[in-house]
């Protein structure tokens, strides 16, 4: 297969709220689709440079204003060098002590960043905190800065390490309670605290793993591992197709075909989902002015392979009605609504009270289930 030489317009009419009504998706709406098993969010948590704890203290209060409305999970997204949230597990720390019930899940962090070792005694003590509601989203791949930062980020020894899937089977293995070394006989000197696995270990943390991917090979690696598979809003094509559902779909499949699990393996689609019912006038500019502004880069191919799905602006029954005609969405097992990084506390509010109260309900979803 080839990819494109040249960007691919694609050619999908969309309604008066730019929602996509293409053909493919029509055809599928004659398909049964797969009963929805939970419903969430995913925030980046961002931060204000002069004031950090701000940003951090709202996340906690969105995550407690979440499960009161009785969502399944909610996540957030990794990010370094950036105005965003840098330490997951830390946060998750702090959501535990004013939340029971909500999924705490990430979405996901890139374990290039991280030693394995200690990213799994940090989760195991989130879950532990949490009460086993920890929802690992994970991917991998190398340093990215560039020579002279990726050296001050990782030390010179980056360039030897394993970048590879083999890094979160690492991981697993930490997660899952394998014994490292056998423990030395008490010697007097602290000893008796010593442990031949990971501690804390969380019980069933490591089956609670899920790879972040959007590709064919992600999938297939996936599945072969025995992962849950999640898909956002950026993906990649192999054979220059831009029909983003279709792309996605085909990806969800070959994770489930190679998945010991078959069709039972779990996946979870993650999109940019604004709706403007219960908007005040400002909210409903600000979240129009959002949506125009993206457009354009959903419209061609990123770097000869990815692809990036348009928003979704529009009423309940749009949204609605995209969702259940979406052919990734109607192979997933858990939607996942992104939040826009631009916008302030009262707007994510917003949103997710129309996900809980009006969207999901339409759905057919009920709220209370625990999504671990």
């Amino acid at each position: 297969m080839t990819e494109p030489s040249e960007p691919t317009e694609p050619t999908e009419p969309t309604n008066s709220a730019g929602i996509l009504t293409s053909a493919s998706a029509s055809a599928s709406a004659s398909a049964s689709a797969r009963p929805l098993r939970s419903l969430g969010f995913i925030h980046l948590v961002p931060l204000d440079r002069a004031d950090p704890g701000r940003g951090l203290r709202e996340g906690v209060e969105l995550f407690r204003y979440a499960e009161e409305l009785g969502l399944d999970s909610g996540w957030v997204r990794t990010r370094h060098l950036q105005y965003g949230l840098p330490s997951p597990a830390v946060f998750f720390g702090a959501v535990a002590q004013h939340t029971e019930r909500i999924g705490l899940g990430t979405a996901v962090i890139p374990v290039g960043h991280e030693n394995p070792f200690r990213l799994a005694e940090d989760l195991a003590t989130a879950d532990a905190l949490s009460g086993g509601r920890i929802l690992a989203g994970l991917s991998v791949h190398p340093p990215g800065y560039g020579g002279s930062v990726d050296d001050l980020v990782h030390d010179s020894g980056w360039r030897d390490e394993d970048y590879t899937y083999g890094r979160i089977e690492r991981l697993r293995e930490f997660l899952d309670g394998q014994a490292l070394r056998e423990v030395p006989a008490y010697s007097g000197i602290g000893g008796d605290l010593d442990s031949e696995r990971v501690e804390p270990y969380s019980p069933g943390l490591s089956d609670r793993l899920w790879y972040g991917g959007g590709s064919i090979r992600s999938a297939e690696w996936t599945g072969r591992a025995g992962l849950n598979w999640l898909v956002s809003n950026i993906s990649t094509t192999s054979n220059g197709d831009t029909d983003f559902a279709r792309v996605q779909r085909a990806q969800i499949d070959a994770y489930r075909a190679a998945h010991a699990a078959g069709d039972d393996a779990r996946a979870s689609v993650a999109r940019v989902m604004v709706p403007t019912d219960g908007a005040t006038p400002a909210q409903l500019s600000k979240y129009r002015a959002y949506a125009e502004a993206r457009t354009p880069r959903t419209e061609h191919v990123h770097g000869g392979k990815t692809i990036i799905a348009r928003d979704v602006l529009g009423s309940r029954d749009e949204i609605v009605d995209f969702i259940q005609q979406d052919l990734a969405f109607r192979a997933a097992d858990d939607y996942v609504f992104e939040l826009p990084f631009e916008f302030e506390l009262a707007d994510w509010k917003h949103i997710l009270h129309e996900l809980a109260t009006n969207i999901g309900p339409a759905l057919g979803w009920r709220p209370g289930y625990s999504a671990q």
